[in-house]
């Protein structure tokens, strides 16, 4: 039997995620916060705001009653990770204690500096829980585009059948059990993503961009491993796979704001003109103090820090980088 899927969130990652499963003929809700949208997306098939232009198959039934979206078998969170707490007080009083919950947002939540799996688990802890991350465009899945992902899970009686759901011939689902280093590795690819954008709207040229996607490599992997996540998971599609295409393409909400910044653009006035969540802005705040109280070396991810929370010129920043003091690749 056919398991339906409950697809919370419908920004530009949520609406691709409704789309790959209507189109591989799974029973797919897409939840809206405002009820216009809804609307819109049942009437136009369309999501003019988060996806203008791209045609959403009909038998996608979009709605903003979440308790008719929470009836489904699997739920898919794709709310910003900001939003994650708030949303599960909505959702826990009608959430039936067998079914998983995926968490699809790439985050850390500030304040508190914890990854959304712990959030998930402080405050509905009778829910199978999974993550699904990877090097994926919106635009590109929506369109019927082939693309990878990896599915951590920690549950072993549960990993195979939800793999299987979460499939399709153009969304290939890859298990893990690594549900710290998968969140790790979506959540600090938005920063470097952003330093890279600077580097590119500075005319640095693609040698530097390199080392920025190699040393912020090296500064995920030892935040997984000080997290009690797997070094090994940094060279899958949720780790080295989502780095790369996220920080070399304009596609990319965090690279392209990097290089607006680079061109001497205000955040404020880069953000004026977005519908859409640009995370890295948030993970770069959560993520540079928790480094700071674990005691990990993350200099990518503070001097983005500096230059989006504390005002330091993006001049600045780039000459503190390259001014540190000479160590080993492996430190």
């Amino acid at each position: 039997m056919t398991r339906t899927i409950s697809i919370i969130g419908a920004g530009a990652w949520g609406t691709a995620l409704a789309q790959a499963y209507a189109i591989a003929g799974r029973p797919v809700r897409l939840w809206a916060r405002e009820a216009e949208l809804a609307r819109v997306l049942n009437v136009r098939h369309e999501n003019p705001t988060y996806l203008p232009g791209a045609p959403l198959d009909p038998r996608i039934e979009a709605t903003a009653d979440l308790a008719q979206a929470m009836g489904a078998d699997i739920l898919l969170l794709v709310t910003p990770a900001q939003s994650l707490r708030s949303m599960l007080t909505s959702m826990k009083p009608m959430l039936r204690p067998d079914v998983p919950v995926v968490l699809c947002a790439k985050g850390i939540e500030i304040g508190t500096g914890r990854l959304l799996s712990a959030i998930v688990q402080e405050m509905i802890p009778q829910a199978p829980l999974a993550v699904l991350s990877g090097p994926t465009f919106a635009g590109e899945v929506v369109q019927g585009l082939p693309a990878a992902m990896t599915l951590a899970i920690a549950d072993n009686s549960i990993a195979s059948a939800l793999q299987a759901d979460l499939s399709t011939p153009r969304l290939r689902a890859y298990l893990s059990d690594d549900l710290i280093g998968v969140q790790v590795g979506g959540a600090i690819k938005n920063v470097i993503a952003i330093a890279c954008g600077i580097a590119q709207g500075k005319g640095y040229g693609e040698s530097a961009r390199a080392a920025l996607i190699a040393r912020g490599l090296a500064e995920i992997t030892r935040l997984a491993v000080a997290l009690g996540g797997k070094a090994q998971t940094m060279l899958g599609l949720s780790g080295v796979g989502d780095l790369t295409l996220t920080c070399n393409s304009m596609r990319s909400r965090n690279f392209s704001l990097g290089v607006a910044l680079g061109q001497g653009q205000s955040l404020q006035s880069i953000l004026d003109n977005r519908a859409a969540v640009t995370e890295g802005i948030y993970t770069a705040q959560a993520a540079s103090a928790l480094a700071q109280q674990i005691g990990v070396d993350m200099p990518i991810t503070k001097a983005v820090q500096a230059c989006l929370q504390e005002g330091l010129a993006v001049d600045k920043a780039i000459e503190a980088l390259l001014n540190r003091s000479l160590k080993d690749e492996s430190a």
